[in-house]
């Protein structure tokens, strides 16, 4: 076919024709897009939070205007088929997605129902499907995550599980809104491993991603997008050869793929410093085996601590213990003199979650940051939204807000809660570098006023710049010796 965008005889697996959307009148998410995808394409969606990646992968898998309907314009096309004019039910049968935050599409409770769910929608064989799905819990190391509850697994294993899920199905065009957010070292190797499978495929794959490194050996080209546009397109050589530097520029992170195990900071005089003693932790589910079991650690008090390990080793469950909120585990916390309890603790320590949307309460992004203050204070709460690039934000609804800009607002909430104790759990998954360099100047400003900040996380980029010390966790001796 004769491709509209391009000019060139080719076939255009995804078409986008003068496109432009806005989730209400007032808010113009994308703006005049022509993008004409081939067959057996990998093309990388990259820009700066808010940019539009996520509205243009939406686009692709009929979400938009099926689901946000929103307001659009021109035509957006899958393997010839109009998508505004395709029920979601058809569009799936040639798109697979996973989406920035797994846990919203996961129809099952338990992870072999999950794989096999796709498939059975497009009515294949029994025998089929289980072949289908052996092959790719055997090709790529899941095994250990079969049978499992989609509740137990950690934010990690459910990207896992969600890739997975998609790798079983017979779908033309795979896109994937941030996949590497939540995934340890091993995680993105494993990903790397999948998309390498889909293009000798020869499925059309669309990527939006913040960290790329890990993408060069596979990409055809890159869309670089800002303020709903598309501000450039790259060659693959291209993108793979601009410096570091030229990169952080455009939001980009930069960061080689690293096992953050491997980093070193530095770090604090472990002797010298003032200590939070942590006894007796030990926690498991019920009918199941300890996730950890902690006789005694000894954290550094007034510095930005890095809690480093793969995926399901228990670094979250350990900070809801840590700030008293499983109140199954009876650990205790010595504090100079005194000894924190569960009630103690739940008192005296915020967390932000890995999954925001479960602590965003209110109807405005002002709102959400006045809750956590002691005594109310909205000049304040404002003075924190500047910080964080969120005032122009201030009266719209924090569930309308994209990913990165969501974990912002949990971090300003976190500042205007002013406690001593702050837990983060991945605080940086979602956002791009700018934010990612913010988010570790507020870190580090916390350090300055004494505050203890702990961080659970993956990225290398946010340990270099911020923690002072790192702990492993997940090898059980150093868990149980601190």
């Amino acid at each position: 076919m004769l491709c509209m965008v391009c000019d060139r005889k080719v076939f255009c697996m995804i078409l986008f024709d003068n496109v432009s959307y806005g989730y209400t009148d007032a808010q113009e998410s994308l703006k005049s897009i022509n993008l004409s995808i081939e067959a057996g394409d990998v093309v990388l969606v990259c820009g700066p939070s808010g940019c539009g990646k996520s509205t243009l992968i939406r686009c692709i898998n009929g979400l938009i205007p099926h689901f946000y309907q929103g307001h659009m314009e021109g035509s957006v096309s899958v393997n010839e088929i109009d998508v505004a004019k395709t029920t979601l039910r058809k569009i799936s049968r040639h798109v697979g997605t996973v989406f920035q935050n797994p846990r919203s599409q996961f129809f099952n409770v338990d992870t072999t129902s999950e794989l096999a769910f796709g498939c059975e929608n497009f009515g294949l064989d029994p025998d089929e499907i289980e072949k289908r799905i052996n092959k790719v819990v055997n090709d790529h190391d899941l095994g250990t995550l079969m049978e499992r509850s989609i509740f137990r697994l950690s934010g990690g294993e459910k990207q896992k599980i969600a890739c997975a899920s998609i790798a079983v199905e017979p779908v033309e065009v795979v896109v994937l809104d941030e996949p590497s957010a939540n995934l340890d070292y091993k995680g993105i190797c494993e990903l790397q491993k999948m998309i390498e499978t889909w293009k000798a495929e020869n499925k059309t794959i669309v990527i939006a991603e913040h960290r790329i490194s890990y993408l060069f050996p596979y990409i055809t080209r890159a869309i670089l997008m800002n303020g709903g546009e598309i501000a450039k397109e790259y060659s693959s050589d291209e993108i793979r050869g601009l410096s570091e530097d030229e990169l952080h520029n455009l939001g980009i992170r930069a960061e080689s793929l690293t096992d953050p195990v491997t980093v070193s900071v530095s770090s604090v005089d472990r002797d010298k410093a003032e200590k939070l003693i942590l006894s007796d932790m030990k926690y498991s589910y019920k009918g199941e085996k300890d996730v950890f079991d902690i006789s005694r650690m000894e954290i550094p008090a007034g510095e930005v601590v890095g809690i480093v390990g793969a995926n399901g080793a228990g670094k979250s469950t350990f900070l809801r213990c840590l700030c008293g909120m499983e109140k199954r585990c009876k650990a205790t916390l010595k504090v100079g003199s005194e000894t924190w309890k569960n009630k103690k603790r739940r008192q005296s320590i915020y967390m932000v979650m890995q999954d925001v949307n479960h602590q965003l309460f209110t109807d405005s992004v002002l709102e959400e940051v006045v809750i956590s203050q002691e005594t109310e204070d909205k000049e304040e709460a404002l003075k924190i939204l500047e910080a964080l690039d969120l005032a122009e934000y201030a009266d719209k609804h924090p569930l309308a807000l994209s990913g990165g800009q969501k974990q912002r607002v949990a971090v300003a909430s976190a500042l205007a809660s002013k406690r001593n104790i702050i837990l983060f759990d991945e605080p940086t998954s979602g956002l791009d570098y700018f934010h990612m360099l913010q988010v570790s100047k507020i870190l580090k400003e916390l350090k300055e006023k004494g505050k203890t900040v702990i961080i659970v996380t993956h990225d290398v980029e946010l340990i270099k710049t911020a923690c002072t010390y790192v702990i492993p966790f997940g090898n059980h001796d150093n868990v149980k010796g601190g």
